[in-house]
């Protein structure tokens, strides 16, 4: 499906496994005049210094927050590895993070395409209110080599996130289109660009 065949914006989700360059796309897509839908920064504003999501938080995990909103390593902690409490957690920020995204298509129903900008896509099936997919993704060395550079990460960490989200193989079959990060910048910004176009011109 493109632009030119759908009313309305043509919507694109966008995904990727940790550290495959999913934020970097998504930043180039912005700048070829795409509006851009980050999730994770929806979550970060909410859960930030009088974000509304902090007091609900707070009530469901206490000393999880302070003065400058939701704690995420002392969350973290709380919620690593225990399913229940990872469930209590979403059914708070989820619903929240979906009430910003309809606002978000609201304000932009007159763009040609819009990007979902949305980690999790496939594991909590927001690959269905897509029109396409796609998926960044980098070869496994690059990937591991990214993400134990950042501070904090640690091997169990990585393997944990790793078995939380759909495997990047499995990504790259469902996807529509797929954007290689395991190039230089000029060459991935090249590609977002022409998949840009294809996509308006169609």
């Amino acid at each position: 499906m493109n632009a030119s065949t759908k009313s309305g914006p043509l919507v694109l989700g966008l995904t990727g496994s940790i550290g495959m360059g999913k934020s970097t796309v998504a930043s180039m897509f912005k700048a070829a005049g795409i509006p851009v839908f980050d999730a994770d920064a929806e979550v970060r504003k909410l859960q930030g210094p009088d974000g509304p999501l902090v007091p609900l938080i707070e009530a469901e995990f206490p000393g999880s927050t302070g003065p400058q909103g939701v704690d995420r390593d002392a969350l973290g902690k709380l919620v690593f590895g225990n399913p229940q409490k990872l469930a209590r957690l979403e059914a708070i920020v989820h619903p929240a993070v979906a009430a910003e995204r309809a606002a978000f298509l609201k304000r932009n129903a007159g763009a040609s395409a819009l990007v979902f900008d949305i980690p999790l896509l496939f594991e909590r099936g927001g690959h269905q209110s897509v029109d396409a997919i796609v998926v960044v993704s980098a070869s496994a060395e690059d990937q591991r080599a990214r993400v134990l550079a950042r501070p904090g990460m640690t091997e169990q960490k990585f393997e944990h996130i790793l078995s939380l989200q759909t495997p990047d193989l499995q990504k790259r079959e469902r996807a529509d289109y797929i954007i290689n990060t395991s190039t230089s910048l000029a060459e991935t910004e090249k590609a977002v660009k022409e998949l840009v176009s294809k996509l308006l011109t169609e």
